[in-house]
């Protein structure tokens, strides 16, 4: 999604989320150690088969990363969690964290299942078979708040007026459970979700006092706030009880303002929601006429909430990163824009009116299936169709890839994307091998500059077949990304020959685990 590339680009940064497959490694247990000695480094347990369970017994909270030295995401977390476990000590907490390397300690990642790194697990009082996943942020402060969450208790008990008012008024975001028995099935839901949500403080009650004080007669879940509509109450419905998904979804919405500013900081919490579309307003911030403009935005959000995410982006300020993957310039502002996440089509309304009521009209039309998306296109290039590999662009892309008298051979790639570059020799090659048959077409279009109405691509690089003929057939190749491969498989019409089985050798990786496939791997927008 060229909104979520946008993000990862302008304000994400370096993630230290996502995971590595395993990679081809030949494990070798290292000498055996003897001893269940606890020993740290960076203030973090170093695991292995003979301390484990002693660290078990002598842990109650005990948070563990599996890690590979070769992980380039495990190299990044290591000093994020050395600060989570330096925290966590200094408030005398009782979470510790440790560590295993997962080539070294084989047997220990085997009985944990571990199959990508880094994988972190939390084990409670000494329970080894069934350990907690590590649902929460990567970085420090993140695992320190998981962490706090499950030491104590999950929701504080309100125990009358004074105590939750206090409560209510600490933080500009506080959830509170009312329910008539906290034994209920609904409220250990509630509780559930407040284990996971540790973002927000969560508070219970019982009391009738309390349900009088906030007007209450049932079970209810509300959500306090310090903007926008200051509370919003979500109802335990009787028959079906709470739903803990449904829960966290409405708190991550009901959370966020109804209007966002575009900026580093609000970027969790924009993308932390989950809402289907974000309606962008792009404007000057240095211009007061440009400024007034959000008047009406506003007005509109509140229609929408929950489906449509409406955000204002500064076209002189953080957000001026973002206008080329929307072909805009600072000049364009004020301008309108529509996304649609699932899919990432963007729409523009015919003309820019910025009164609520025109707003309003705009995004339900889109919603209703009655715009076109507006489709990015660069320009051609003079040469594109007398070189070795065409260039195609989003405006010519139909009549090239959709001609019924040729086989045409497609690359979707990003410019950033390094297995693209990997690649690119090899494309070239293919291109001059193939540049006098009149019947095959070797093409590349940039993605990141170019949409397509009907398909959409995900990964970089992606290779599609278009064969001649009518239909509008596309194959999606996924074999080994080499001119030799390639070429079997434009000879063979789309296909590869069938290969006879290779002989089976005996395995020389001793791990158990699960080997990469030979096939070229491919880069996601997020990957960045």
């Amino acid at each position: 999604l060229v909104w979520l590339l946008v993000l990862s680009l302008a304000w994400l940064g370096p993630a230290l989320g996502g995971e590595e497959e395993d990679e081809e490694v030949v494990a070798e247990e290292e000498e055996d150690v003897v001893s269940d000695e606890l020993e740290e480094e960076d203030g973090v347990l170093v695991l292995h088969e003979h301390n484990f369970a002693r660290a078990l017994s002598e842990h109650r909270l005990l948070l563990v990363e599996f890690y590979t030295p070769w992980c380039a995401h495990c190299r990044r977390l290591a000093p994020v969690f050395a600060e989570a476990s330096a925290m966590l000590r200094n408030e005398s907490s009782p979470a510790q964290l440790g560590k295993v390397d997962a080539t070294a300690r084989v047997a220990l990642a085997n009985e944990f299942g571990i199959t990508s790194y880094p994988t972190l697990k939390l084990f409670r009082d000494g329970n080894r078979t069934h350990p907690l996943a590590y649902t929460g942020r990567m970085d420090a402060e993140g695992i320190v708040r998981w962490m706090r969450r499950r030491a104590g208790p999950s929701a504080t008990l309100l125990q009358d007026a004074d105590t939750a008012a206090a409560f209510i008024s600490s933080q500009d975001l506080v959830v509170v459970g009312f329910f008539q028995d906290l034994g209920s099935e609904a409220a250990q839901v509630f509780y559930e979700v407040a284990s996971e949500v540790v973002d927000l403080p969560f508070g219970v009650a019982e009391a009738d006092e309390l349900f009088q004080v906030y007007g209450l007669s049932a079970d209810t879940v509300c959500l306090f706030k310090k903007f926008s509509e200051g509370r919003t109450d979500f109802p335990v419905d009787p028959a079906q009880g709470l739903d803990a998904a449904e829960l966290t979804r409405l708190l991550h919405i009901h959370s966020l303002e109804l209007v966002m500013e575009f900026t580093n900081e609000t970027s969790d919490q924009i993308f932390g929601a989950k809402i289907p579309h974000h309606m962008l307003l792009f404007l000057n911030k240095l211009s007061s006429a440009q400024l007034m403009l959000r008047d009406g935005f506003q007005a509109a959000a509140s229609t929408f909430r929950g489906k449509v995410l409406f955000v204002v982006v500064d076209v002189t300020g953080y957000g001026a990163d973002v206008l080329p993957f929307f072909g805009l310039t600072p000049a364009d502002a004020p301008t309108l824009r529509l996304v649609k996440m699932e899919n990432n089509r963007k729409y523009r309304m015919d003309q820019d009116a910025f009164s609520d009521t025109a707003i309003r009209t705009f995004i339900q039309a889109v919603l209703d299936g009655k715009v076109k998306p507006h489709l990015l296109s660069a320009e051609p290039p003079e040469d594109w169709d007398t070189r070795p590999v065409k260039v195609l662009v989003g405006k010519t892309f139909e009549q090239v890839a959709f001609d019924e008298t040729k086989n045409v051979f497609v690359k979707f790639y990003a410019p950033w994307c390094s297995h693209c570059r990997e690649m690119a020799a090899a494309w070239e090659e293919l291109g001059e091998r193939y540049k006098d048959h009149e019947d095959i077409v070797i093409a590349e279009l940039d993605s990141t500059a170019n949409e397509l109405e009907n398909i959409t691509i995900n990964g970089f690089p992606t290779l599609h077949y278009f064969p001649a003929g009518p239909g509008r057939k596309m194959v999606e190749y996924k074999s080994a990304r080499d001119v030799e491969t390639f070429s079997k498989f434009l000879e063979n019409g789309g296909t590869l020959p069938e290969e006879p089985p290779p002989v089976p050798k005996t395995p020389e990786n001793s791990t158990g685990m699960e080997e990469p496939s030979p096939v070229g791997t491919t880069e996601t927008r997020d990957e960045l």
